[in-house]
């Protein structure tokens, strides 16, 4: 027979079993992320440091103090916002309404277009960071035109560069010259060029900053101007010092500019002595051949 049973419920003396579910996060306290976004006042955890965020990258967050001081930080854990400790994240994209733009302010082509093979012309600017700087703001623009740009590393060989490509009808040449003034040796060579066997098929333009960094409105990277360096200086080791960045090593140069970078968004990021400049020479090499 089966053994008797007793209607009456009887509670398990022993509980639930100790092992089930996720025993090890009982009690625990779930620390909220925060998107570090422009502004927003944050503390450093280990050492009470509070700063403003001015930029935020793929794994870091930039902060200023009071003074003017920056410091930069891992994105994570060990911050605190209103003394609540929090986890730090970089900001996501909003997604895009209605027709996109790109960064130089032109409407994006429909998506799937293929890019134009790359045309005969180009256009030539002095150096990688000028390259990249064009290629944010500008690329998606010269990829649908079929535009490459390549950069010269200065221009004092752009003539003998010219008579390596041999400009001519339908493979045209604008070239981006920084600190392009008066009097300058800079001008000197874009002068003569202009005045050289290729002038008919190259346009050589130029901005008035010393570096194309300045081409960048100082409000991005969360001043009020680009500070003045002293003659026989390095203008962006100057710069990087003056902004209390570090500055000893080539690879702080470079990361102080991927810095700036980061935090160009748009055209209306840029000065418009620059902006110019580059739609002309975009103008100008794909022009119908003529």
């Amino acid at each position: 027979m089966p053994p008797a049973t007793n209607d009456r419920f009887e509670p398990d003396r022993y509980g639930q079993d100790v092992l089930a579910g996720d025993w090890r996060a009982a009690g625990r306290r779930t620390i909220p992320e925060v998107p570090a976004t422009r502004d927003l006042v944050v503390e450093l955890a280990a050492d009470g440091y509070c700063g403003a965020v001015v930029a935020v990258e793929k794994q870091t967050v930039t902060l200023e103090d009071r003074n003017g001081r920056t410091r930069m930080f891992p994105l994570g854990h060990g911050f605190l916002v209103d003394g609540e400790p929090v986890r730090l994240v970089a900001p996501k994209a909003a997604a895009p309404q209605g027709r996109v733009r790109t960064a130089s302010g032109s409407f994006a082509v429909e998506p799937g277009r293929p890019a134009k093979v790359a045309l005969p012309s180009r256009i030539f600017v002095e150096g990688r960071h000028d390259a990249e700087l064009v290629e944010k703001i500008w690329g998606a623009d010269l990829r649908v035109e079929g535009v490459v740009v390549e950069y010269l590393e200065g221009v004092d060989d752009l003539a003998a560069i010219l008579d390596e490509f041999e400009p001519g009808p339908g493979r045209r040449v604008g070239v981006l010259v920084d600190h392009l003034v008066q009097g300058s040796k800079e001008q000197r060579i874009a002068d003569a060029v202009m005045r050289g066997r290729h002038r008919d098929h190259v346009l050589v333009v130029g901005h008035p900053f010393i570096d194309v960094w300045q081409g960048v409105k100082p409000a991005r990277v969360g001043r009020d101007a680009w500070p003045v360096i002293p003659r026989g200086t390095s203008w962006k080791h100057g710069v990087c010092a003056a902004f209390g960045w570090p500055h000893e090593e080539q690879a702080d140069i470079a990361r102080a500019w991927q810095r700036i970078l980061g935090q160009v968004r748009g055209y209306g990021d840029l000065e418009p002595a620059l902006l110019g400049r580059v739609e002309e020479l975009i103008d100008f090499v794909t022009a119908p051949a003529g």
